[in-house]
């Protein structure tokens, strides 16, 4: 990863089309070696969950809608999706010079997920709060992450005692790493122990989400 980093650094320093054209072969060194290690990733994630796909994100930024003119990215990032619909949620991993981590969750989702989550928390939270009390949570993610409404949503009670989770708009958990710790040679093994710390969360996301609330199955 140091390579990865070293280029990173200089891009933040020279992004420009003229400066990264220039040193576009250490750009594809980095690339290869990154596929390399996210692929690893992938492979043994695999052997614990069922996976749909891995999605290296491209370098180059859409600049069309953006105020920040840099027409690349200062980071290496990947994703993981789980194998829909009965399997919920997805797993990312970013790459970047002081501001690493690897996180997951969902980040988006539709207006029907949304209420239905929303609902599910408006009905019962033992399950989730069991789940982000746990001490392995705790350790890796600390707690549930995400946008919020600064109100209630329509529909919802402002004084629900799950008010902080049904106004959420994303529900995601994420673990920060160090430099140090990315080049460290359990820096593997690290990513692979967080991305199974997310399982019961999406387990249980999956669950609430291809059911109703009777627990009868959508499918």
């Amino acid at each position: 990863m140091k390579k990865s980093f070293e280029f990173l650094k200089k891009l933040e320093k020279n992004n420009t089309r003229e400066w990264f054209t220039q040193n576009k072969q250490e750009y594809d060194t980095v690339v290869k070696e990154n596929k390399v290690f996210f692929t690893k990733i992938y492979h043994e994630l695999q052997e614990y969950d069922q996976l749909k796909g891995i999605h290296i994100f491209r370098i180059y930024r859409d600049v069309r809608f953006s105020k920040d003119p840099t027409p690349y990215k200062n980071n290496f990032g990947v994703g993981y999706s789980r194998s829909k619909p009965m399997l919920r949620g997805g797993y990312y991993i970013h790459l970047e010079p002081g501001n690493s981590f690897a996180g997951g969750g969902f980040w988006a989702p539709d207006t029907q997920d949304l209420l239905r989550i929303r609902k599910e928390f408006e009905f019962n939270t033992l399950e989730i709060e069991k789940i982000t009390s746990d001490p392995t949570f705790i350790k890796y993610f600390e707690e549930i992450k995400g946008d919020g409404v600064k109100t209630a949503p329509r529909g919802f009670d402002k004084d629900h005692p799950a008010i902080d989770l049904i106004r959420k708009k994303q529900f995601v958990v994420m673990r920060k790493f160090t430099d140090k710790e990315v080049f460290s040679d359990h820096f593997q093994k690290e990513i692979l122990l967080t991305l199974l710390a997310m399982r019961p969360f999406f387990d249980y996301m999956s669950e609430v989400l291809t059911t109703d609330l009777n627990g009868e199955s959508l499918f």
